[in-house]
């Protein structure tokens, strides 16, 4: 069975107000021949008669009146939804969910959506963190828009952008054997207790490869704990229960204070880069068209 069309229930709203099928017609630019072709469409699909003529005037039938009140409140819902629908199209209004990896969701995104909401101030976000699996998993499910990762995962639907630079380094609490050193050698790494962040973690994806690369694979280390968030890994630096390769961003107030001390590694550099990744299969919206714009001219 058919749906009632939308058209029609617009051009017999009309008439009913105007009382009229010229007036209708003359309004809705349209001739009267084709307003009483689809009023009477309207009345066989539904099988019973919507208007009576009173002499030059057309009122409803009781099924007419009934009609009306429902074609209105369609019709209005429609103008409403093309209305909110053409504030979208010009970036004035809408929203859309991202996610980001721990260290950009934490540390980098919240301040730049900030500034995008001072531009965009009918625009609403969601932001959701997890690790780098998590929200190349949520891209793939159309859960989120983009998102903002620290490692690349290979997918042929996924498209990187490269957006900011990072670096892990090595920091030590203060009273730890190695604070007054200039730096170490990347072997020392081996000699301590080890912190890991959680499989899957973009922090730990881009150490694993680059350790590796330096001939050094995670059985090397002497790795203590395994935890799931870098505020978790910065407690137990503190805590002297190990060190840990960790991004500079994370712990930049810690450094300040005099908590933690960064110590080089000799001829090493882990720096990485955070990407803004898509699905290529997927159509952004224009609020999220804007929105990766002008987070990658912030940086």
């Amino acid at each position: 069975m058919s749906l009632l069309d939308i058209h029609q229930l617009e051009i017999f709203a009309k008439v009913t107000e105007l009382r009229s099928f010229s007036k209708a017609a003359k309004e809705m630019y349209l001739t009267q021949p084709t307003i009483s072709q689809h009023i009477h469409a309207l009345e066989q699909y539904l099988g019973t008669k919507l208007l009576d003529r009173l002499g030059k005037e057309v009122v409803p039938t009781k099924a007419g009146e009934i009609l009306y009140r429902y074609a209105k409140q369609i019709t209005t819902v429609r103008a409403e939804a093309q209305q909110a629908l053409d504030h979208f199209l010009e970036k004035k209004s809408g929203h859309l969910t991202l996610g980001a990896s721990t260290i950009p969701g934490e540390y980098i995104v919240p301040s730049l959506l900030g500034e995008f909401k001072k531009h965009y101030p009918a625009i609403s976000i969601t932001l959701r963190i997890g690790d780098t699996e998590e929200i190349v998993n949520e891209l793939l499910a159309r859960k989120i828009e983009f998102g903002i990762i620290g490692a690349k995962i290979v997918n042929p639907r996924l498209q990187y952008t490269p957006f900011v630079e990072d670096e892990l380094i090595v920091v030590v609490p203060k009273g730890h054997r190695w604070w007054n050193r200039r730096s170490i050698a990347i072997e020392e790494l081996t000699e301590e207790p080890f912190i890991m962040r959680e499989a899957g973690s973009g922090t730990r994806i881009s150490m694993e490869k680059r350790l590796l690369n330096r001939g050094i694979t995670t059985d090397n280390l002497n790795i203590i704990a395994e935890v799931g968030s870098t505020t978790a890994v910065k407690q137990a630096i503190k805590a002297h229960l190990g060190i840990s390769l960790i991004s500079a961003r994370a712990v930049e107030e810690e450094i300040l204070l005099k908590q933690f001390k960064k110590v080089p590694i000799k001829k090493v550099s882990f720096i990485r880069t955070f990407f803004i990744i898509r699905d290529k299969k997927q159509t952004i919206s224009p609020p999220c068209k804007a929105l990766i714009p002008f987070l990658t001219a912030q940086e």
